[in-house]
C-alpha cells in the first residue's frame, strides 16, 4: 500500500492512498460471506454459493462497490495510524481508480489538529483581584440567615412589596381559559419579580379575596409569545417577622454563643470564598494569556459542527421546556438571534483554541493520565452530575465518550501543571499560594453561611472542581464535540 499526504493548509491535508488488489482480500471475504447469505440460488444452499456465481448473478460492479465500502474506512485507519495524523472529523472520500484485480486508489481530506509554535512557558505571571470583606457583605450574609429564621403572619391589609401571598391564578386566551397557566394556592413574595410581567403591580394594594385581571405574554408551553388576559386572586396576605440581631439569634443560627462571633465567622468565610476565586481568577488569566500568545488557525468545519451540536441540543432544551428561540431571547435580553449567534461562535473558537494549546503543551511535555487521575475526575465530575461514580463512568461508557473524558482529562492535568508553576500575585503585590489554598479536608459545611458560599468553600481554588484532597483540574471553557 502506498500513501502520501499534502498539507492543503494549517488544518486540512490531502491523503492519496494505493491499496493494491491483494490488500482487498479481507474485504472481498467479508463481502461475499454477507452476500451469500442474502442470496438465494438454485442448487446451492444458504452461505455456499461460489464467489463467481454470486459475480454473475449480483453483477461484479455491485460487488466492488461494496468491497470498497468496507475496505476504505479500514485503510484510511490504518494509514491514519500510521502516520500518526491528528484527524478533526470525518474525511471527504474520493475513488480517483478502481481497476478490477489491479489497484484501488482513493482520496481522502480532513481537517487535522494544527501544528503549534509554543512560546517559552517558564516566566508565566497573572495578577488577580485583592481580597478585601466588606462590612456590608457580612450584613448581606447575616439577613439570608434571617430570613430562613423569619416567621410569616397574617395582616389584615392590602398587599405591598415584601409580603408574601397566597394566589389563584387563571389565564385565558381568546376567552378559553388555559389549563397549563392557571393554578391554586401558590406562595408568591411581592415585588420579587420571578414569575410573569404585571403580576406585582396587579397584586400589590389587593386584600384577601380580592382580584385584578391583566394582560401578559406567555413565556412557555404552546402559546409562548402570546398575549394572555391572567386574574389573580389574593387568599391571604403575611408578613415575614424577622428575629433580632443578637446573641440570641447566633445561638438558633450557628454553633456560636455571641453575635460577635457569627460575624467573624461570616468574615472568614466570604475571605475563604474570595480567596478561592483568585485560583479561579488565575486560571482564566493564564488561557487568555495562553491564546494571546499562542498562534492557533481554527478548522472552520470543526467550530461549524460545535455550533451546530449545541445549537441542536439547546432547541431541544427549549422544545422541553414550551419554549421557542423568540422568548427565549426576549428573556435573556439578547438583541436578535444574529447577537446570540456571534457570541456563541466566539465562546466555541475560544474553546477550540484552549483545546488545540493544552494539547500542543501536554505533547511538549510528555503529559500522560494514569488511573489515579481518571478516578480524581470522574468522582469530581460524578458529584457535579449528581450521581454516582459508577453511574458517571457507565454514562460515559455508552455514549462512547472514553477516549474524549481522557483527553480532557490530560487537557486539565496539564493546564493543572502550568497554574502551580505560574506567580499569581493580587493587586496590592502580594503572592498568591494555591497549594496552601488547596483544601486538605473538606469541612461540614455550617449554617453560618448561604449555599453558595459553602460550594465555593470546597472548591479546588486552582480549578473550581468539588474538593476531593487530589481532584484533578477542569479546562477552562466548554469543550467541543468534535
Amino acid at each position: 500500500m502506498k500513501s502520501t499526504i499534502e498539507e492543503l493548509g494549517p488544518t486540512r491535508v490531502r491523503m492519496a492512498i494505493e491499496v493494491p488488489w491483494g490488500d482487498l482480500d479481507h474485504a472481498f471475504g467479508e463481502v461475499y460471506k454477507e452476500l451469500g447469505k442474502q442470496v438465494r440460488v438454485p442448487g446451492f444452499r444458504p452461505g455456499k454459493v461460489p464467489n463467481r456465481v454470486l459475480d454473475q448473478r449480483i453483477g461484479r460492479p455491485v460487488v466492488l462497490e461494496q468491497v470498497i465500502q468496507h475496505a476504505i474506512p479500514e485503510v484510511y485507519s490504518q494509514v491514519v495510524r500510521e502516520n500518526q495524523v491528528r484527524v478533526l472529523g470525518q474525511p471527504d472520500i474520493e475513488v480517483t481508480r478502481l481497476d478490477d484485480n489491479d489497484t484501488l486508489a482513493f482520496t481522502a481530506e480532513v481537517d487535522v489538529a494544527p501544528q503549534l509554535e509554543l512560546p517559552p512557558l517558564e516566566n508565566l505571571a497573572v495578577t488577580v483581584e485583592d481580597v478585601e470583606v466588606t462590612d456590608e457583605e457580612i450584613d448581606k450574609q447575616i439577613d439570608v440567615m434571617r430570613e430562613r429564621f423569619g416567621m410569616l403572619t397574617g395582616v389584615e391589609r392590602p398587599a405591598q412589596d415584601g409580603d408574601f401571598v397566597s394566589i389563584d391564578l387563571e389565564a385565558k386566551l381568546d376567552g378559553e381559559v388555559l389549563e397549563d397557566g392557571s393554578t391554586t394556592g401558590m406562595s408568591y413574595e411581592v415585588g420579587s419579580g420571578n414569575l410573569m410581567a404585571g403580576l406585582d403591580d396587579a397584586i400589590r394594594g389587593l386584600s384577601a379575596d380580592e382580584s385584578k385581571t391583566f394582560t401578559t405574554a406567555l413565556l412557555s408551553g404552546p402559546n409562548a409569545g402570546q398575549d394572555a388576559e391572567v386574574t389573580v386572586t389574593v387568599r391571604s396576605v403575611k408578613t415575614k417577622d424577622l428575629p433580632e440581631l443578637d446573641d440570641e439569634f447566633a445561638q438558633t443560627a450557628s454553633e456560636f454563643d455571641t453575635l460577635a462571633e457569627l460575624r467573624d465567622d461570616v468574615r472568614t468565610r466570604l475571605a475563604r470564598t474570595k480567596t478561592l476565586g483568585q485560583g479561579a481568577e488565575a486560571r482564566d488569566k493564564l488561557v487568555d494569556h495562553l491564546i494571546e500568545v499562542v498562534e492557533v488557525p481554527i478548522p472552520e468545519n470543526l467550530v461549524e459542527r460545535e455550533i451546530e451540536w449545541r445549537n441542536r441540543a439547546f432547541e431541544q432544551e427549549l422544545q422541553q421546556a414550551g419554549m421557542d428561540w423568540d422568548s427565549f431571547l426576549s428573556m435573556s435580553g439578547v438583541e436578535n438571534r444574529e447577537a446570540y449567534d456571534a457570541d456563541q461562535r466566539t465562546t466555541v473558537e475560544q474553546a477550540v483554541k484552549t483545546q488545540f494549546i493544552l494539547d500542543a503543551i501536554a505533547d511538549a511535555r510528555e503529559v500522560t493520565v494514569d488511573n489515579d487521575d481518571l478516578s480524581a475526575q470522574i468522582m469530581a465530575q460524578a458529584q457535579r452530575s449528581r450521581m454516582s461514580p459508577e453511574q458517571y463512568a457507565q454514562q460515559l461508557q455508552q455514549g462512547g465518550n472514553i477516549a474524549e473524558f481522557v483527553a480532557d482529562v490530560r487537557r486539565t492535568k496539564t493546564l493543572a501543571q502550568l497554574l502551580e508553576e505560574t506567580t499569581i500575585t493580587d493587586a496590592s503585590g502580594n503572592v498568591v499560594d494555591l497549594e496552601a489554598l488547596r483544601p486538605q479536608t473538606v469541612r461540614a459545611a455550617q449554617p453560618a453561611a448561604d449555599e453558595t458560599t459553602e460550594d465555593a468553600a470546597t472548591e479546588d481554588p486552582a480549578t473550581g472542581d468539588a474538593a476531593t484532597e487530589d481532584a484533578a483540574t477542569e479546562e477552562s471553557g466548554d469543550a467541543p464535540k468534535a
